[in-house]
């Protein structure tokens, strides 16, 4: 969506490696296990697509920073980063998954070592678990430090601590009403769903990049910039909803239709369950996991429920008023423009 030249990259590489270097040393002397926990933290946070530090330095740009100017930029883009991958190493755990991208997650890595050490799959299930919580947690910690160890002023440093304090709170709010809608008899509602939605990730994925990068360009606590994050951020959530049920194996990194094969209780499905089709709809749903065939057929009837149409429709007017915000006068023409471009990335992402 924001693309990095390779000097930007090479730099938000470079600051990541150091923070995870250091763990990494830190964890080789403290026994075979910490020792394969500062591998599997290298592996977790190689090779990403970078878009949250990405952020981190356009809004830093689009505010009028010099990054020659900034040397600590690097460092707070990539706090970022491995903010992020902490939230996915605990995701992947509440989610019970043991892959990220193909290949062993942090628990997959830890569940293999443990069976290799003569574990049953419950006592490996158990270190896997384990090991989930603590390297997100040391990755949670890391990031803070970053911050905290930033060379910038002490205002600097606490409106960004501020920033990345709001991102982990909301999000982990976000995260405990995903997982207790995911275990209800009934139904959440479609608000419910939202707003679970919009605190997993547009605070953490949108928001706080841009204001931390706002932030570093010296520019003061802007009200119309958070707001219109605040908003890309739903928009972009909702769109993956679109993409986990109609994308393609491209779009979606996986199987076409997964979120219909498990059965995930997204905002669409909160939809279509106020449409008179829902009987139909819910028929298809039941046999989604057993093919191909079943999931067309569940998205047909999800389609012609207007669920589809509805959930568009919420994506434009969010779209729409992440416009309204950053019309605002308060805001420099390159900010406006990034926020735009961001907003063109998103429509172009509806499957």
């Amino acid at each position: 969506m924001i693309d990095l030249t390779p000097d930007q990259r090479s730099a938000i590489d470079a600051a990541i490696d150091q923070s995870v270097d250091r763990l990494r040393a830190r964890t080789a002397t403290l026994g075979e296990g910490a020792h394969a926990l500062g591998e599997a933290l290298t592996a977790a946070t190689a090779d990403g697509k970078r878009f949250r530090p990405a952020l981190v330095v356009a809004a830093f740009r689009a505010f009028g920073g010099a990054e020659s100017d900034v040397p600590s930029l690097w460092q707070v883009a990539a706090a970022f980063e491995i903010l992020h991958t902490a939230f996915l190493i605990h995701d992947d755990l509440i989610d019970r998954d043991v892959e990220r991208r193909g290949m062993p997650n942090v628990a997959g890595r830890f569940h293999a070592r443990a069976m290799s050490a003569g574990a049953d799959e419950r006592g490996a299930r158990i270190v896997a678990d384990a090991a989930s919580v603590l390297a997100g947690d040391l990755l949670l910690f890391e990031a803070a430090r970053i911050i905290a160890a930033a060379p910038v002023d002490e205002a600097t440093r606490a409106a960004l601590t501020d920033v990345l304090d709001e991102a982990v709170l909301v999000s982990a709010v976000g995260e405990l009403a995903d997982a207790e809608h995911a275990s209800r008899a009934d139904y959440p509602d479609a608000h419910a769903l939202l707003a679970a939605a919009h605190d997993k990730t547009a605070v953490y994925s949108f928001r706080a990049p841009l204001r931390a990068g706002a932030i570093l360009a010296g520019a003061p606590s802007h009200a119309p910039l958070a707001e219109a994050a605040a908003e890309l951020g739903l928009a972009f959530q909702l769109v993956d909803d679109l993409i986990g049920t109609f994308g393609t194996r491209r779009q979606a990194g996986r199987e076409p239709g997964a979120d219909l094969r498990e059965s995930k209780r997204t905002p669409l499905i909160a939809l279509a369950r106020e449409t008179p089709q829902w009987p139909r709809v819910s028929s298809a749903l039941a046999v989604a996991h057993t093919g191909p065939i079943a999931v067309r057929r569940a998205q047909q009837a999800i389609e012609a429920s207007g669920a589809r149409g509805e959930l568009e429709r919420m994506v434009s007017e969010s779209l729409a008023r992440a416009r309204l915000h950053a019309s605002s006068p308060a805001l420099p023409a390159a900010a406006v423009d990034l926020l735009e471009r961001l907003a063109v990335a998103i429509e172009a992402r509806i499957p």
